[in-house]
């Protein structure tokens, strides 16, 4: 009996290996499904290239020639006649003061001009008399017709006549002082644009008592601006005076102009250890004062990956590749990409020279595709 069970375990042992045999052999000759072919793509060959090594530095864009059009005297504003963004032109009133009692005074100042006027011409008169009287006394004197006592009397009449005739001029240039004085006084009362261009700030009201130096309006030059950056003091080497530079403005969708380095101040900021470089930029009419800037000077070459700008795909705040394998499978790999340079932008991690890449994957999702290479 004990033979009988011993047997049937060993038969059953048996058949169990024989079963497992089997499908192992089963399994090994399955073979894993195929990756999707994808084909006419663009594939390049990422390789390390000399790229200029450039500073960059940043600033903010203000206008050349920025004035504060300030009260010369004290008086309630009583009409306010420009407002922000309104171009105006050199001369023209912005704003207008009290001008009662200034006017007054140039009424004064003109009657009492009037008045030295009459003086002087009175005294002229006295003295064309005077000297008329002396000229026939003199012959009489000299025919011995008057006495010397007559002939005296005559000569000081005439001194006399000169005398108010020179007090009558001084007192006429005193009256024209006092009425230049005034009519300068008058046209305090208006504040006038120092040069052509717009109005960029608007700092009072009617009804604002004004005072001599108080800013009513600030004026800008719109016609020429430049870009005031920091650089940093070991960096300043490689900016000099008079070279032409790359401005990018990125608020008007990454702009680029040509500028000129026109100044640098000699003095650097003890708290930031910055040196500020002004450089003029070409017109633009899209240029406004405030606007961020970043200036880009020349440092030599460097090596660095470059890739193109369409490789690159935005997963959210991640950016990736199709890297492909040794049998042309490409997968996504996420990567830190550096500045771009116009069409092409640096890889800073995620990438080595020689491998493959996808150069314009577009919409289509290739992560784990086989690639035919266009």
């Amino acid at each position: 009996m004990n033979r009988m069970n011993t047997k049937r375990r060993l038969s059953f042992l048996v058949l169990l290996a024989v079963v497992s045999l089997a499908g192992c052999s089963n399994e090994k000759t399955r073979t894993a499904p195929s990756p999707e072919t994808v084909r006419n793509i663009p594939v390049l060959a990422v390789q390390q290239a000399n790229v200029p090594d450039l500073l960059e530095a940043v600033g903010t864009v203000r206008a050349a020639q920025t004035s504060d059009a300030a009260s010369q005297m004290m008086g309630n504003i009583v009409e306010i006649r420009a407002h922000e963004g309104d171009h105006v032109q050199r001369g023209q009133v912005l704003a207008v003061i009290d001008d009662s009692q200034p006017r007054a005074a140039v009424d004064r100042s003109t009657a009492a001009d009037l008045a030295a006027q009459q003086q002087l011409v009175g005294a002229d008169s006295d003295l064309t008399l005077a000297e008329s009287t002396l000229k026939r006394y003199q012959t009489l004197f000299e025919k011995k017709s008057v006495s010397p006592q007559e002939f005296d009397e005559v000569k000081a009449r005439r001194q006399a006549a000169l005398a108010r005739r020179d007090m009558a001029k001084a007192g006429q240039a005193q009256a024209q002082a006092a009425l230049s004085q005034a009519r300068t006084s008058l046209d305090y009362t208006r504040i006038r644009a120092p040069f052509d261009g717009v109005v960029t700030e608007k700092k009072a009201d009617s009804g604002t008592l004004a005072s001599p130096g108080m800013p009513i309006f600030t004026v800008e030059d719109v016609h020429r601006y430049r870009l005031e950056a920091t650089v940093n003091e070991n960096d300043l080497q490689y900016v000099r005076t008079g070279e032409q530079v790359s401005v990018v403005i990125d608020a008007l969708d990454n702009l680029g102009l040509k500028g000129k380095v026109v100044q640098i101040v000699p003095a650097a900021d003890a708290a930031s250890r910055t040196f500020l470089v002004k450089i003029e930029l070409p017109p633009d009419t899209r240029l406004r004062s405030g606007l961020f800037g970043r200036a880009q000077f020349s440092r030599g070459e460097r090596q660095a990956l470059m890739i193109p700008r369409s490789a690159v795909i935005e997963r959210g705040q991640l950016q990736g590749i199709y890297v492909l394998d040794q049998y042309r499978v490409a997968s996504l790999r996420y990567i830190t990409l550096g500045k771009p340079s116009g069409a092409e932008v640096e890889v800073l991690a995620g990438l080595q020279d020689g491998e493959r890449l996808v150069a314009k994957p577009g919409a289509v999702d290739l992560n784990g595709k086989r690639i035919e290479v266009q």
